[in-house]
């Protein structure tokens, strides 16, 4: 079970990890071992998630699915595979945790009348400021 918050868990028998040989320089163990992980998940096909959270994690994770509605997960920055493995289970799990994550609803505020007295003062004093600038280049022609 792959703990994503205090109320979900998904097991991992929904999740298809497979390797592969990673890419890029390393010699022989790029050549001859699989390090890269690939971390697959059906959004569409989890029981672990309700309607609304499958929803949810579609919309935030929208440009990492796939067409067919598979998330997938490449991690080959270590060396060994069950680093990597290790890895990219953490990033699955952080990846859900904040698509999961329901916002919280705006309460809209208004100004307080002291603030907009404030601010008027404000103006009002940098206006004089500007009033008293323009007079003096006009008395200095």
């Amino acid at each position: 079970m792959i703990a994503i918050n205090n109320r979900i868990s998904i097991p991992e028998d929904e999740l298809t990890i497979t390797a592969s040989r990673s890419s890029g320089p390393g010699g022989q163990n790029v050549n001859k071992v699989s390090t890269r992980v690939t971390l697959r998940f059906s959004i569409a096909e989890t029981g672990s998630l309700s309607d609304q959270q499958k929803k949810r994690a579609r919309e935030k994770l929208k440009n990492i699915i796939n067409r067919d509605g598979c998330l997938v997960i490449h991690e080959e920055s270590q060396r060994s595979q069950a680093a990597n493995r290790r890895l990219i289970i953490e990033k699955f799990a952080s990846l859900m945790r904040r698509s999961l994550a329901v916002p919280k609803k705006r309460i809209p505020t208004s100004v307080s009348a002291a603030q907009k007295r404030k601010r008027l003062e404000e103006k009002r004093i940098q206006s004089r400021k500007k009033k008293s600038r323009r007079n003096e280049e006009i008395n200095q022609q």
